[in-house]
């Protein structure tokens, strides 16, 4: 089960800072021991029940479940159950999913890049298709110009009737008409004919 950043950051914090065992961490946080167990575990903590914990049903299956978790590691827990019983295990299901959780291998964490810029700096342009519109006896395209800027999240949006290079220079004009100013560097997604626009200040 996955926990939430700010719950695990609590978990360590009472166990490092306040010094309290994994059964207090787990009754005041209302999570389960082993969840406790997990994050400490994956944050170089030996575990305290393996310290002290002793022979187990499950202990002569280990080596299979790590073995089998490491060739098929999204097989349920269900069908894992299903597997050690018939050779021979006579636990619980539910003592047993939980003593498997920490057998599981852990996808590394991925590394993210929070990108902040300066007011002003930049803006993001892209086009949003709303489907055609009628007009007389033509059906004409309804596109939205969308500009955000990307350090208030200000958004500017205006239709036209297609994406044209016409209505993609009228839709910056106007944009930066109304905000009062130019960005100083536009990104975009896909806009048509791969234009790519670098706005400057003036002077």
């Amino acid at each position: 089960m996955a926990i939430s950043d700010e719950l695990r950051a609590q978990i360590l914090r009472y166990h490092f800072v306040e010094r309290w065992r994994v059964g207090t961490i787990a009754s005041q946080l209302g999570v389960h021991h082993y969840t406790v167990e997990r994050v400490l575990s994956e944050a170089g903590v030996e575990r305290e029940r393996q310290r002290r914990r002793r022979a187990s049903k499950l202990d002569p299956y280990r080596a299979f479940i790590t073995e089998t978790l490491e060739r098929f590691p999204t097989l349920t827990a269900a069908r894992l159950f299903d597997m050690v019983k018939v050779r021979g295990y006579t636990g619980g299901p539910d003592h047993f999913r939980h003593c498997i959780a920490p057998l599981r291998p852990r996808r590394p964490r991925e590394a993210y890049l929070r990108l902040r810029t300066l007011p002003g700096e930049q803006a993001q342009v892209d086009w949003a298709h709303f489907g055609k519109l009628t007009i007389g006896r033509a059906e004409r395209p309804l596109m939205a110009f969308v500009l955000v800027l990307s350090y208030s999240r200000y958004p500017f949006l205006r239709f036209y009737l297609g994406a044209s290079l016409p209505n993609l220079i009228r839709g910056h004009v106007e944009a930066f008409s109304a905000l009062g100013g130019t960005a100083r560097i536009a990104l975009y997604d896909d806009v048509p004919r791969n234009i790519i626009v670098v706005m400057c200040r003036p002077g």
